[in-house]
């Protein structure tokens, strides 16, 4: 039997929430639960119906959505988040999976495509747009080229991190910043794939992290792809 994932959708306006909900609940394996206008509310309606994921907007009256994901993945046992935006500024996408969400895609994307970008949220696949992945590459590889002491301290920091991790997570966490699956993981560096994703859930442990996505962004800082 299909596991169904359950969705709790957080926007402001209630004519996105709808069309989510109806678009959404279009999918077998998916339920939309509850629904929030504002980040203040996120805590409460997790307790209360315990999602799997949570589609985070951004900007809402209250508290906006990096503050209600960075508060939500501090939690035991948190949600997911996936970002669905309008907003592409380098600051957001940055803040966004630094906060903790799995993903960030943009409110224009195609219907088939938000429902895709749950499921792979939910196999612990990473999902961005392809405007958020420029964005995220023009922000994370400057800090490593440039020249000021705060830009060398943040590239310190993300190498000794990385020289923590064994060999094998190390080769794992080059191969996650790549964008390459767990499957593909396998193949290349000749594991099964159990054992991927075991150094992945490692690699997250030892470094406190709490997604694929922070790993590749903090090998991007370590100026190591």
């Amino acid at each position: 039997m299909t596991r169904v994932i359950r969705l709790l959708v957080v926007d402001d306006d209630p004519l996105v929430r709808a069309g989510l909900r109806l678009m959404l609940s279009a999918a077998d394996d998916i339920e939309v639960v509850a629904e929030a206008a504002d980040g203040a509310d996120v805590q409460s309606l997790v307790d209360q119906y315990r999602p799997d994921l949570v589609l985070m907007d951004i900007r809402m009256p209250e508290m906006d959505g990096l503050a209600a994901t960075a508060a939500l993945r501090q939690r035991p046992e948190p949600p997911e988040v996936l970002i669905l935006t309008t907003f592409t500024t380098d600051s957001y996408v940055l803040q966004a999976l630094r906060a903790g969400a799995a993903g960030y895609v943009l409110k224009h994307t195609p219907p088939a495509q938000i429902v895709a970008a749950v499921h792979n949220v939910m196999a612990g696949e990473p999902v961005l747009s392809s405007a958020a992945v420029r964005q995220l590459i023009d922000t994370v590889t400057e800090p490593a080229a440039g020249p000021g002491p705060f830009r060398r301290e943040e590239r310190e920091k993300a190498e000794a991190a990385l020289d923590r991790l064994g060999t094998r997570e190390r080769e794992v966490a080059l191969a996650v910043a790549e964008g390459r699956t767990n499957a593909e993981i396998a193949a290349a560096c000749y594991m099964s794939l159990p054992t991927v994703k075991a150094h992945v859930s490692h690699i997250l442990t030892k470094l406190g992290l709490n997604n694929r996505v922070q790993i590749a962004l903090l090998v991007y800082r370590a100026g190591r792809v």
